[in-house]
């Protein structure tokens, strides 16, 4: 089955904005359409009743002087005055419901000069009501005329319930409004995700960069928003390690070349030395112990990349067990101080209190082997090395020289070796990096705690 072929994010989520947006204003139409017809039609059924009463309260003081033609005039200009639309039919009835004026009964398509109001107007006390006339609905609006305080008719205003109902032109301000405030959205999102997507296509493209292996990149952008300011950085810093880490690799691929290169010339030049008969006697054994310790630096080489890769595969066991961490670790610092070749200043701190931890003491002992040889490198048979116990961590502090601020960030990343140690110590740069790996399979992680020019502490911390 094929993929669908993917979309730019710009149009990805202008698309989906727009989407949201419209069904939120259609939604909001409908709505207000509903709302609009409702009030409106209150609106003028309340502009209606209050037509009637007017008109049966001038009627009442004209004490029965019923001028009906100037008193359409007058209507007429109230419901101008109201700014009415659609001017409601006003009937002046008896009692009875006879009506008295010439004024036409407009709808359904009647058109009479005399007539009788439907007795359902009158038959209760509402001021409004709905009927039905000939199929069509009207409202209608009465209001008694009252003379001397004695009831003599009826005002009674009618008016279709289309023309009550007829909001064309509020539907159309509604809709042009709607359509507006669309199109505006529209347009605002559209510039906004563009404004936010320009610092991520920005990264992307130079994603691509690096895929390529060009890690010569510039980001220029400096957003304001905290995750894409987070973003932008992050991949700056990435980039930027990584530039360091091709460097690192082509220093090892040389590194390595020449640290593998150096005893393998040497180990040929001294093997032919001694079958050709070159040298003789004592100066042959020695030629020939010169030729063990080298093979066994290569050996040692190989070893560590081999552990290494172990490591970094997951192809190596753990085996816990609950120890005594003041007895290993002063019995690690004897066993470590009595092999090396010249006597080395070592102080072993531990607790009053026994501690116990569940750890693999080989696993341990190599980390903490790895460390005192660092140690031993840096105070270079001058300063001091200690071990220092305490609850949850174990410290390995040196009194050498230090390691340089620029360097320190780099120390655990595999292959690296710092410009000093380069020049003493022949290595692969993988023994804080591979102790690292060996103390989070414990459980614990592996720190350099500090260091400057009084000497440097690195710490086995347990989480």
């Amino acid at each position: 089955m094929k993929s669908k072929k993917p979309i730019s994010l710009l149009r990805y989520w202008t698309t989906r904005y727009l989407l949201t947006l419209v069904i939120g204003l259609l939604l909001l139409g409908a709505g207000s359409m509903w709302w609009i017809k409702e009030t409106t039609l209150q609106n003028r059924l309340n502009l209606m009743e209050y037509l009637a009463v007017e008109t049966a309260d001038r009627l009442g003081q004209s004490f029965g002087n019923q001028d009906f033609g100037r008193l359409d005039r007058r209507l007429d200009d109230r419901a101008r005055i109201l700014q009415m639309e659609n001017q409601p039919q006003l009937f002046v009835t008896d009692l009875d419901g006879n009506i008295l004026n010439s004024g036409p009964m407009r709808g359904g398509g009647h058109h009479r000069s005399s007539g009788v109001i439907p007795s359902e107007v009158f038959d209760n006390e509402e001021s409004v009501k709905k009927l039905m006339m000939d199929g069509e609905a009207f409202y209608s609006a009465k209001s008694s005329i009252m003379v001397d305080n004695q009831q003599t008719g009826w005002v009674v205003a009618m008016q279709s319930a289309s023309e009550l109902s007829d909001v064309n032109q509020e539907y159309r301000l509604l809709i042009v409004l709607l359509v507006g405030l669309g199109l505006l959205g529209w347009i605002v999102i559209y510039f906004l995700s563009k404004k936010i997507l320009k610092p991520i296509q920005d990264v992307a493209h130079a994603a691509a960069q690096v895929r390529e292996g060009d890690y010569e990149i510039k980001l220029d952008a400096d957003p304001k928003e905290l995750e894409i300011r987070e973003l932008v950085t992050s991949f700056r810093e990435m980039t930027s390690r990584l530039t360091q880490l091709e460097q690192m690799r082509a220093e090892l691929l040389a590194g390595v070349t020449h640290d593998l290169k150096t005893p393998v010339t040497s180990i040929s030049g001294l093997v032919q030395a001694v079958r050709d008969g070159i040298v003789t006697g004592e100066e042959r054994q020695e030629f020939l112990d010169i030729t063990l310790k080298e093979i066994q630096r290569l050996q040692t080489m190989i070893s560590d990349l081999l552990e290494f890769n172990s490591l970094a595969a997951g192809a190596f066991t753990i085996r816990t067990e609950r120890c005594d961490l003041n007895k290993l670790v002063q019995e690690i610092g004897r066993q470590w101080q009595v092999t090396q070749s010249e006597r080395v200043d070592l102080e072993v701190f531990t607790p009053a209190e026994a501690i116990y931890a569940m750890t693999d003491p080989l696993r341990l002992q190599q980390i903490l082997i790895n460390l005192l040889n660092n140690s031993y490198q840096a105070i270079n048979h001058e300063g001091t090395i200690s071990i220092i116990l305490s609850e949850g961590r174990i410290d390995v502090k040196d009194t050498g020289s230090g390691i340089p601020e620029a360097e320190q960030a780099l120390v655990f990343e595999r292959f690296f070796r710092g410009e000093k140690k380069k020049l003493k110590v022949r290595g692969l740069g993988l023994g804080l990096s591979f102790s690292r790996m060996l103390a989070r399979s414990l459980g614990a992680d592996l720190i350099l705690k500090e260091s400057d020019q009084q000497g440097t502490t690195f710490s086995i911390v347990w989480k």
